[in-house]
């Protein structure tokens, strides 16, 4: 069995803070406005944590909020959505906004009353709302059915880069629109659902597309900003995986229509599942053999999946779960040096490998290596 690697970045990480004037490690900009008196004062960060990161603009010390902020736990169901929606987009919008040139902060320009007309039903008190009319107090099932809703959210992005006297502006949007591959509503007392082909959502997110970028056209700070548009496939409430991105297209700065749509092939896997079994039968059996081992060393242990996370059919990465019962820290110390050892024996070196330990509601460890690496990073967590 190779070393355990101890894991101390942290405590590095608190010591060269405590020792190193904040300062040094960040830069005092100024975020343009289009009045000179209005500018505001933010921080960025001289370091990024990898070439894969963005630097984010701070304020106080703290990240910018997005003025919509609390709009997307409220609208998706799955906190694997949110999670994936999020990230996702910032790992998109890489092709176009590249980390080394530009800033990351959350939107600004779509406020949280904005999008929460956006998203609702179209109405005399919400004229902006995307989603069809209907009155639902009084709706019938084939009316619920016939108009149902298919976008559920909506996530701004904001790419700024650093201009002249240390000024950043901002120089690119990404908008994520996130769209119902289940649709669910209530009438006359019963709960039903209506499921959404990805055909329907594709077509229905590009017009939504289409209608969102001449709004945002109409702000004199985004008259000639470039703008990313990506769609994304929600999974029901109850998935243990993410859903997917759908769909990308690139707006130049000025453009009034949204073309040139690029399709997506990315597809998060559950294992075990029959999905898995079927479509990744290589892969499926690697987690199974995992599987068999960790059960030799807990026999008792129940519960462990795995998120297999693919583009056009490859594996990317993939994030394994164990739930185990400890009864002691030298059991955990002990079952992670064990993992390690599967982990290095058992999966590919060319996709990223996370495994998760948890005992009860509380992570106990972490196994973490990136693609081409041979050893793992390991943390255990006190």
């Amino acid at each position: 069995m190779r070393k355990l690697h101890a894991a101390v970045l942290l405590s590095t990480l608190l010591f060269v803070s405590a020792c190193t004037p904040v300062f040094d490690n960040r830069d005092e900009v100024i975020q343009e406005t289009t009045e000179e008196s209005t500018n505001q004062s933010a921080i960025v960060p001289n370091y990024r944590m990898s070439d894969e990161t963005y630097r984010m603009i701070l304020t106080e010390g703290t990240s910018k909020v997005s003025s919509a902020r609390a709009v997307t736990t409220n609208q998706m169901g799955n906190r694997l959505d949110i999670s994936e929606f999020e990230s996702g987009l910032r790992r998109h919008s890489k092709e176009f906004y590249d980390p080394e040139d530009y800033y990351f902060q959350p939107g600004q320009f779509l406020d949280k009353e904005t999008l929460l007309e956006w998203l609702s039903r179209q109405s005399s008190a919400y004229e902006e709302g995307l989603n069809p009319e209907l009155d639902e107090s009084n709706a019938t099932v084939e009316e619920f059915r016939s108009n149902p809703k298919y976008i559920s959210n909506i996530i701004e992005q904001d790419y700024l880069v650093k201009k002249e006297d240390n000024v950043v502006e901002v120089k690119g949007l990404t908008i994520g629109i996130s769209l119902r591959s289940v649709y669910n509503f209530t009438t006359d007392g019963r709960d039903y659902e209506e499921k959404h082909s990805t055909e329907e959502l594709l077509a229905k997110g590009k017009e939504y597309a289409d209608t969102i970028l001449q709004r945002l056209r109409e702000n004199e700070k985004l008259t000639d900003v470039p703008i990313m548009f990506a769609l994304y496939e929600e999974e029901e409430a109850s998935s243990k995986v993410p859903g997917n991105f759908l769909s990308k297209a690139y707006v130049k700065g000025s453009d009034m229509s949204v073309g040139g749509w690029e399709n997506l092939d990315e597809n998060h896997v559950l294992f075990p599942s029959s999905e898995g079994e079927e479509n990744y039968f290589d892969d499926s059996q690697i987690f199974s053999d995992f599987r068999t081992e960790v059960a030799n060393y807990f026999p008792n242990f129940v519960g462990m999946i795995a998120n297999g996370f693919y583009i056009n059919d490859e594996l990317q990465s993939v994030t394994v779960n164990i739930p185990i019962q400890f009864q002691s820290e030298s059991e955990v110390v002990g079952f992670t040096q064990y993992v390690y050892s599967l982990v290095v024996e058992m999966f590919p070196e060319h996709y990223d490998v996370e495994v998760n330990i948890y005992s009860m509601d509380h992570q106990e460890s972490l196994i973490v290596r990136e693609a081409g690496q041979e050893e793992p990073y390991v943390h255990i967590y006190k």
